[in-house]
């Protein structure tokens, strides 16, 4: 992992590490996106509303997470989820938050306005 955007943690167990990879919520949004396919970083930006940078440096920090793929298509990148069981992550995350409905948006520590007690070394 690399220093984009807190990838590097050092002193983290690697679920935590994981974790908090997808608690960007740009980050999310890019994973999201590629479980529906691969996309160049002109996909992404113009689909999220993005600037270049902003997506170009969470993909890297993803890559380094190794989260995504990316192969080179002529002058541009394609990238890809690196994993299919991320699939089946973000699919089970989503089950839990509709089981639980606003439980997890309306918590005191990581809803918003959270004070993020509980968090590892303040990792939110």
């Amino acid at each position: 992992m690399n220093g984009v955007h807190g990838c590097a943690r050092t002193g983290l167990s690697p679920a935590v590490a994981l974790f908090a990879s997808l608690a960007d919520p740009t980050r999310l949004r890019i994973l999201q996106r590629l479980a529906r396919g691969q996309a160049r970083v002109v996909d992404l930006t113009g689909e999220l509303g993005l600037a270049q940078s902003t997506v170009s440096k969470h993909l890297a920090c993803l890559r380094d997470c190794g989260l995504v793929d990316y192969r080179p298509v002529g002058r541009a990148s394609v990238y890809s989820l690196a994993r299919p069981e991320l699939l089946d992550l973000l699919a089970s995350a989503e089950q839990l938050l509709a089981a639980t409905g606003d439980a997890v948006a309306l918590c005191s520590n990581y809803g918003p306005g959270g004070t993020g007690i509980g968090d590892e070394k303040g990792v939110r």
